[in-house]
C-alpha cells in the first residue's frame, strides 16, 4: 500500500482543525446572508420578554448565530427614567405618544445597524407594538434592510394565568422598583387598560406571524424558511409558567476514584451514600410543595408531580436507585386527559450520556498526555470544539442536547436530571446565559444539587451540598486549572469562581440530612 501522503495527496481538511467539530451548525436553506427580525406584539404581562429571551438564547446557543434583543422599555427608561405613571401610556396624550415613539425609533435605529452587519443574524424588537399603525411604522423602517420579518403575538385571556403573570413578571421590572405591591399592581393594571384601548390583534395584514394564546393555541401564518421554522418549532415547546429543574451529577464512581474518564463503572461507598441522601432530598424538596393555610398561617406540605431523568449509564442509574417511585395523584394534562402519576418514574435518555472520549475512554488525564500527547495538546487549546479520536466534542454533545432542552422548556413539572459533568456544564451554560466557550470550564461538583428556575429576565440558581468533602474521598475527575493553556486559565478561573461562589441554602460544611 502506498504511503498515506501519496494515497491521499489532497485530503479534505476542515478549517477548525483535525478532530474538531465544524462550528457551522445551521442547515436547511439558511445562507450566510440570511437575516431575521422578530417583532414582538402583545399586551403587558403576556410573556413577551420571557419568550423573546428564550428565543434569543436558543438561537445563539444551538444555532451559533449572532442574536440581540432590543427592548423598547429599556430605551424608554434611559430617555425618560423609570417609575413613570400609567398616564405616560395614555394613547390620547400626544406629548407622551411622541416620547414613546422616540424610544421605539431609537431601538429601531440600533436594530437596523445591528442587522446591517455581515453574516447570519437575528434581531428581536421587544415591545407591546399593540396598534397596527405602530407595526406598519416598524415594517416601513425595516424595509430597506431586505431581511425577513415575522411578528410574534402573545395573548393571555385566561384570568388566572394573567394574574400569575402580573405577579411573577411585572413585580420584578425596574418600572416598579421601590414601590409597594398593591400600588404597583394598581398602576400596572391601569397601564394595561391604556394599551387595551388601542389594541389591534395581528392578522394577515401584518404579514408572516405567529399567534400564541394562553401557551396552548398556536396560529402560524406564512412563516417560511429555515430560521422562521426553527422559531416556530421552538415556541411551540415553550411556556411562560414558573418552573424549576434540578441538576445532579452521579455519585462518586469507581472511575472517579481512580481518576479515569468515561467508562461505565458503578458507584463507590461514598457514591452510594450520596444516592441515599439524594433520594431523601428528592422526596422532601423536589417532590414537595409548601403552602400556608390562609386562616392559621400554618405551613402545609403536600406532594406534587415530579420527573426523573438519567442517562443510560450505570453510575446515574445507581445514583437514582433509592428514589421512591410511587403513585401520588391523578394528574390532569392541559388537554383535559387524566393519568395516574407515578412520582419520579425514571426515564433513561441516551442524549444525557457523558461526552464520549473515544480511544481515550477509561484513561486518566496523565495517561492521555503520555499516550496521545498531540491529542492532549489539541484538547488543551480548545476544549469546546476538540473531538476525541473516534469520540465526541462538547460541540457534538451540544447538538444532541437540543432535544433535551426543548423537553425542559415545555415541561411544567419539576425535573431531577441525574447526569454527568460535561452534560450539566452545557445545560447550566445554556440556561444561565453563559457563552458556549465558557461551558467546558463551569464548576459542576459531585454531591451537589443545582436548582435552576428560568424566568423572564434570566435564571435563578440555588446549590445544595448533600455530602461534604470531609465525608468522602477526592473527586478524581476534577481537572486542575494549571493543566490548561495559559491563554485559557484566566477565563476558566473566572468562570469557576462565578459558578462556585453561590449562596448555599445552608452551611456547605455542615449539610443537613434531607
Amino acid at each position: 500500500m502506498p504511503p498515506v501522503a501519496d494515497y491521499n495527496p489532497t485530503p479534505h481538511v476542515i478549517p477548525e482543525g483535525e478532530n474538531a467539530t465544524p462550528l457551522e451548525v445551521v442547515g436547511g436553506d439558511c445562507t450566510s446572508t440570511e437575516k431575521l427580525v422578530i417583532v414582538m406584539c402583545g399586551l403587558p404581562a403576556t410573556g413577551k420578554t420571557h419568550i423573546a429571551n428564550r428565543i434569543a438564547r436558543y438561537i445563539e446557543f444551538f444555532l451559533a448565530m449572532e442574536t440581540k434583543i432590543f427592548n423598547v422599555g429599556e430605551y424608554r427608561r434611559k430617555l425618560y427614567g423609570a417609575n413613570l405613571p400609567a398616564e405616560f401610556f395614555d394613547h390620547s396624550n400626544k406629548e407622551y405618544m411622541t416620547k414613546r415613539l422616540e424610544a421605539c425609533d431609537a431601538a429601531l435605529s440600533d436594530l437596523s445597524e445591528f442587522m446591517k452587519q455581515d453574516g447570519v443574524r437575528v434581531g428581536v424588537l421587544d415591545s407591546t407594538n399593540s396598534s397596527r399603525d405602530r407595526r406598519s411604522h416598524i415594517r416601513n423602517m425595516l424595509t430597506p434592510l431586505k431581511c425577513k420579518v415575522i411578528v410574534l403575538e402573545t395573548i393571555i385571556d385566561d384570568d388566572e394565568l394573567l394574574e400569575q403573570n402580573i405577579c411573577n413578571i411585572k413585580m420584578n421590572t425596574p418600572d416598579y422598583k421601590n414601590k409597594g405591591t398593591e400600588e404597583a399592581l394598581a398602576d400596572f393594571k391601569k397601564r394595561r387598560e391604556n394599551y387595551m384601548d388601542v389594541y389591534d390583534t395581528v392578522d394577515k395584514r401584518d404579514g408572516p406571524h405567529i399567534k400564541i394564546t394562553n401557551n396552548l393555541t398556536f396560529v402560524v401564518h406564512n412563516a417560511r424558511g429555515y430560521l422562521p421554522q426553527k422559531v416556530v418549532h421552538f415556541v411551540m415547546n415553550l411556556h411562560t409558567l414558573p418552573r424549576t429543574f434540578y441538576l445532579s451529577r452521579h455519585g462518586q464512581s469507581e472511575y472517579n476514584l481512580l481518576g479515569k474518564i468515561g467508562g461505565d463503572a458503578g458507584l463507590t461507598e461514598a457514591g452510594l451514600e450520596y444516592a441515599r441522601r439524594l433520594a431523601v432530598f428528592a422526596k422532601d424538596v423536589i417532590g414537595m410543595e409548601t403552602t400556608k393555610d390562609e386562616t392559621t398561617g400554618e405551613e402545609i406540605k403536600s406532594p406534587i408531580p415530579a420527573r426523573l431523568w438519567t442517562s443510560t449509564l450505570r453510575r446515574t442509574k445507581e445514583t437514582a436507585q433509592f428514589i421512591k417511585r410511587e403513585s401520588i395523584t391523578t394528574h390532569k394534562w392541559d388537554n383535559g386527559d387524566e393519568v395516574e402519576w407515578i412520582q419520579f418514574q425514571g426515564r433513561a435518555r441516551r442524549n444525557l450520556d457523558e461526552l464520549y472520549a473515544g480511544v481515550c475512554d477509561g484513561l486518566t488525564y496523565k495517561e492521555i498526555e503520555e499516550q496521545y500527547p498531540e491529542e492532549f495538546a489539541r484538547r488543551q487549546e480548545d476544549k469546546l470544539t476538540y473531538r476525541y479520536p473516534r469520540g465526541e466534542s462538547y460541540m457534538d454533545v451540544t447538538l444532541r442536547l437540543e432535544t433535551i432542552v426543548l423537553d425542559i422548556e415545555r415541561t411544567r413539572e419539576p425535573i431531577l436530571i441525574v447526569g454527568h459533568q460535561g452534560i450539566h456544564r452545557l445545560l447550566y451554560a445554556y440556561f444561565m446565559g453563559l457563552p458556549r466557550d465558557e461551558a467546558p470550564y463551569v464548576s459542576i461538583p459531585l454531591n451537589t444539587v443545582i436548582e435552576l428556575s428560568p424566568n423572564a429576565v434570566g435564571c435563578e440558581e440555588k446549590r445544595y451540598l448533600l455530602l461534604s468533602k470531609e465525608e468522602m474521598m477526592k473527586d478524581g475527575q476534577d481537572e486542575p486549572v494549571t493543566s490548561m493553556p495559559v491563554k485559557e486559565r484566566e477565563a476558566a478561573e473566572k468562570t469557576r469562581r462565578q459558578t462556585t461562589k453561590k449562596a448555599y441554602s445552608f452551611d456547605p460544611m455542615n449539610p443537613p440530612s434531607f
